[in-house]
C-alpha cells in the first residue's frame, strides 16, 4: 500500500504516535511513583506504630520491674528488721559470766564458797549453790545478793539450808541453795554491759 499523504500530515501522524507512547510511559511512571509514595507512607506509619508499641512495652516492663524490685527490697528490709529484733531479744538475755562472777566474788561473805551457778529456765535469774561455815554465813550471802548497791539482783530467796554436814566438808558443813532474780538494769546482761557497775 502506497502512502499518498502529504509529508506534513505524515510527520504529524508520526509525532502523534510518539506522543501516545510517551503519554503511556508517563502515566505508567506516575502510577509507579504514586505506588512508591503510598508504600513509603505505609511503611513510615507502620514503623511509627511499631516504635510507639515498643516504647509502651518498655515502659510497662520498667514499671513491672520497679514494682517487683520494690517488693523484693521491702521483703529484704522486713527480713533484716526481724533478724535484728531476734538478735536483740537473744542478746538481751545473755549474761556476761566473767563480769558476773567477779561481782559475786566481791559480795560473797567470809566463810562462803560458791559451788554452782545455773541459769533459770526463763533466763531472768540464776540458781546459786554454796557451802558455808555456819547458818549465819548462809543468810548473810542472801542479804548481800539483794543489796541494791551491788546492782545484781532485785530478789534472792533461800531455797534450802542444810547444816547436817553430810557433804563431807568439815570446814564448810552447811549447804545453801538460793534462787535470785536479775535486776532489769543489771550491768552484767549483754545489752546493759556499758552501764555503770560492769567492772
Amino acid at each position: 500500500m502506497i502512502n499518498l499523504l502529504p509529508p506534513d500530515l505524515k510527520e504529524t501522524y508520526r509525532y502523534g504516535r510518539r506522543n501516545r507512547v510517551l503519554a503511556h510511559w508517563i502515566s505508567t511512571m506516575v502510577l509507579c511513583l504514586a505506588g512508591a509514595v503510598l508504600l513509603t507512607a505505609g511503611g513510615y506509619l507502620y514503623l511509627n506504630m511499631s516504635i510507639h508499641n515498643t516504647e509502651q512495652q518498655i515502659a510497662d516492663t520498667q514499671k513491672q520491674l520497679e514494682s517487683a524490685n520494690q517488693t523484693k527490697v521491702q521483703k529484704q528490709v522486713t527480713d533484716i528488721s526481724n533478724n535484728l529484733k531476734l538478735a536483740v531479744q537473744v542478746l538481751s538475755k545473755e549474761v556476761l559470766f566473767s563480769k558476773l562472777l567477779k561481782q559475786l566474788a566481791s559480795v560473797t561473805p567470809n566463810g562462803v564458797i560458791l559451788t554452782g551457778l545455773s541459769i533459770t529456765q526463763a533466763q531472768t535469774g540464776i540458781d546459786l549453790s554454796a557451802k558455808t561455815t555456819d547458818y549465819k554465813s548462809a543468810t548473810q550471802l542472801q542479804v548481800n545478793l539483794t543489796d541494791p548497791h551491788n546492782q545484781i539482783f532485785t530478789q534472792a530467796d533461800i531455797v534450802s539450808i542444810d547444816c547436817s554436814g553430810t557433804g563431807g566438808d568439815i570446814n564448810h558443813p552447811c549447804a545453801v541453795k538460793i534462787r535470785a532474780l536479775f535486776d532489769k538494769n543489771n550491768p552484767f546482761l549483754f545489752t546493759n554491759s556499758g552501764q555503770k557497775g560492769s567492772s
